[in-house]
């Protein structure tokens, strides 16, 4: 008698993505922005998957993620979280939910949580949002920080840049690391940072570090899903691996789609319902005008 021999898949949370990092284990993170990418992901064992706010970009077509609103980010957080059972769920706080006081920072976060069904909340910002970070803490809501390159401050940095390059960015780097951790973080992503110094800083952190664009040093790594199956083609990040080139597979089936429906070929005989009698239809319909 055979047995299928089935991937067990764990529930992931704050301690066993915690227990990953003492352990060495590399941290898997994507983004997803619906529900049957959440569930495809799920189902290939990832560990987080991100509701990031370059759902903005990726799927409402916004050249950035400032104009991302809350209802935003609870729709497609919700979508995800029905997804996913055994992956753990982080959404991105949008530009201006939490920046203007804490208060509306704790709001905003339960919200996501309550409506979003999120299992983690993650804003921008070092030093300058620590009060917010411990506030929503406190409330039992897990925060991931966001350093280095954030894109919800895009404007103040003068485009998407590497950040922490010269001496003086790398130890407001490593403070802000700090600060965030104390404040109670559990968890911090890192984009756009020198290899060297991402490593350090997830090596002084007792908190997972996942990295964008900072090296195989962090504890984890994420990506923007679109960009990671070639979804695009006009701009591929530095710090991205294509694993699959879906895009052009993707066209390639829209494009064969149109073409059998204009030769005909589809819908085949074997894509229709039939009935069993010979009904003349023709015939059935002169009944109205009897």
């Amino acid at each position: 008698m055979g047995f299928e021999r089935r991937k067990i898949l764990v529930k992931n949370t704050i301690s066993t993505i915690t227990e990953q990092k003492r352990n060495g284990q590399k941290i898997s993170m994507l983004t997803a922005y619906d529900y049957s990418t959440a569930r495809l992901m799920d189902e290939a064992g990832i560990n987080i998957i991100l509701v990031g706010d370059s759902l903005g970009m990726t799927m409402l077509g916004y050249e950035d993620t400032l104009s991302v609103t809350m209802e935003d980010m609870i729709h497609h957080t919700a979508a995800v979280a029905r997804g996913a059972k055994n992956a753990f769920v982080v959404a991105d706080m949008p530009f201006m939910s939490y920046q203007t006081s804490v208060y509306d920072a704790v709001t905003n976060a339960g919200r996501l949580m309550k409506e979003g069904r999120a299992n983690a909340v993650k804003l921008e910002g070092g030093a300058s949002v620590c009060e917010q970070i411990k506030a929503i803490a406190e409330c039992s809501i897990p925060v991931v920080a966001h350093l280095g390159m954030t894109p919800q401050s895009v404007n103040a940095f003068g485009g998407f840049k590497v950040q922490g390059k010269d001496e003086a960015a790398a130890l407001k780097l490593i403070s802000d690391s700090l600060e965030v951790e104390k404040a109670g973080a559990c968890m911090a992503v890192l984009e756009c940072v020198p290899h060297k110094l991402a490593a350090y800083i997830s090596s002084i952190l007792s908190i997972p570090v996942i990295g964008i664009g900072a090296g195989a040093g962090c504890d984890g790594q994420v990506l923007v899903y679109q960009d990671m199956l070639a979804m695009y083609s006009d701009f591929t990040p530095k710090f991205v691996k294509k694993f699959a080139d879906v895009g052009a597979l993707m066209k390639e089936g829209f494009s064969q789609y149109i073409k059998e429906i204009q030769s005909g070929e589809f819908p085949s005989s074997e894509h229709v319902f039939k009935k069993d009698d010979d009904t003349d239809y023709e015939k059935l319909a002169q009944k109205l005008n009897s």
